[in-house]
């Protein structure tokens, strides 16, 4: 069974959940993993957390716990 995804204008579709994520998931910009869950955006930027936004210069980001 095929599934879609509406994101940003578009329609993706997909056959399986690890499918949607491997394609839709953010990067972070600093050490490249893709956030999967939480992560924390800043000025447009995806990060996997707040101590990679920081060493890009993003000030007051902190983690949610």
């Amino acid at each position: 069974m095929s599934f879609e995804v509406h994101a940003q204008g578009a329609v993706h579709v997909f056959d399986c959940f690890s499918c949607a994520i491997h394609r839709m998931a953010p990067i972070c910009e600093h050490c490249r993993v893709q956030v999967i869950g939480q992560g924390v955006e800043a000025d447009g930027h995806w990060y996997c957390g707040a101590h990679c936004a920081r060493a890009e210069g993003k000030a007051g980001i902190v983690d949610k716990v």
